[in-house]
């Protein structure tokens, strides 16, 4: 009778071990939604002096990426890399092997690292008022319309998203 009564209360030790467990566990897992991944590195080419090449990092930095800034110019990089120079703008960036030509939204970037096309990567050509870093308060609210456009290895461009 001894033997069944120390299996018992072992079994019964067993289960309170695994209840408190299963316990911590499903008290645990609301603490996981709190830990981030690792958040994108975007590396950025732009002249030092460029005030809204730093405003586009902060935001694409405030929208989820880390942002490692070279500041010597974007030129060079830009053709190294193969954005066509029609295309150009203020600043060249590389995220998950893509290029990303000046102020392109966080939103489009992040659409892009999804879909993985098979393209050189996206820009907005020029410096569109309204769009990301050209969007200070020095712009008093003015949103101009702009293009983000999709840069295919062959040089052409195709609208990824239109902001109007």
């Amino acid at each position: 009778m001894s033997l069944i009564k120390e299996n018992v209360v072992n079994i019964l030790k067993v289960a309170s071990s695994q209840r408190r467990l299963i316990t911590l566990g499903l008290i645990s897992i609301p603490l996981l939604s709190l830990a981030s991944p690792e958040k994108p590195l975007i590396t950025m080419w732009k002249s030092p002096t460029c005030g809204c090449c730093k405003d586009w990092a902060d935001y694409v930095e405030k929208n989820g990426f880390v942002v490692k800034a070279h500041l010597n110019g974007n030129e060079e990089m830009r053709k190294k890399l193969g954005m066509p120079l029609q295309f150009g703008s203020c600043h060249t960036a590389l995220v998950g092997g893509y290029v990303i030509e000046g102020h392109v939204p966080a939103k489009e970037i992040k659409r892009l690292l999804i879909e993985r096309p098979k393209a050189i990567g996206l820009t907005v050509p020029a410096m569109p008022i309204g769009s990301p870093g050209m969007d200070g308060p020095e712009y008093k609210g003015r949103k101009d319309p702009y293009d983000v456009l999709l840069i295919g290895f062959n040089g052409q461009s195709k609208i990824y998203q239109s902001y109007r």
